[in-house]
């Protein structure tokens, strides 16, 4: 089973990639963030330890926690924001490899993802087997993120400054998909790097709905 994290900056496309690798290979999926949020669930790891930090007033009516107010606690304030991150990234980490360990004991998967834009700064290129960097130009991630999300230019300009330069991606990873045209030409490139890995036919994978929160859009 090959351990391969995907990583990329916002509007590259990366949700599309994954969605095809789901449909067409015997796989397992995690997105970091929603990792996080299920851990941050009443009971789960990192509930307790992050309202002792932040206090009980991030709590919603539910006594679950709030992120819009977690988000306004820790807004502005990096020394606070490197607190939460270091409670949640460890626990997400320890998630996912117990979830990569029991993959490997059932034999059942062919390939384990890991998807967060985030991964090169958490370290996990010490963790997996291969990296991949998702690109796109910043033309048509500008276009995505207006009509996709309806992102101002504004918006968009201050999230991709806060996320890696290209040069610093295309370093740490060890493959690239150019995302930039079209799906079809993008998947054939996932295709030609996992066919020495994994067969497509009559594969399915599965796709979960669980993503590090890092606090940065």
């Amino acid at each position: 089973m090959r351990f391969i994290g995907i990583t990329g900056g916002v509007g590259a496309g990366k949700t599309e990639i994954l969605n095809y690798i789901a449909k067409h290979y015997k796989c397992e999926i995690y997105l970091a963030d929603r990792v996080a949020e299920e851990l941050q669930e009443p009971d789960s790891p990192c509930f307790a330890p992050l309202v002792a930090l932040l206090g009980e007033e991030i709590l919603g009516t539910d006594g679950r926690i709030d992120r819009k107010r977690m988000s306004a606690r820790i807004f502005m304030d990096t020394g606070l924001l490197e607190k939460v991150n270091a409670i949640v990234h460890p626990a997400v980490k320890v998630f996912l490899l117990d979830r990569l360990e029991k993959a490997r004991a059932l034999g059942e998967t062919e390939l384990f993802f890991v998807e967060a834009a985030l991964l090169i700064e958490g370290g996990y290129g010490a963790l997996v087997d291969e990296m991949w960097y998702v690109h796109a130009n910043e033309a048509v991630r500008v276009r995505r993120l207006r009509e996709g999300r309806g992102y101002s230019a504004e918006k968009t300009a201050r999230i991709m400054a806060s996320q890696l330069q290209e040069k610093i991606f295309r370093e740490n990873c060890d493959f690239v998909i150019d995302n930039s045209g079209s799906l079809e030409e993008s998947f054939r490139q996932v295709d030609e790097r996992l066919k020495e890995f994994a067969g497509t036919e009559g594969s399915s994978g599965r796709k979960q709905t669980l993503e590090a929160n890092s606090w940065r859009e």
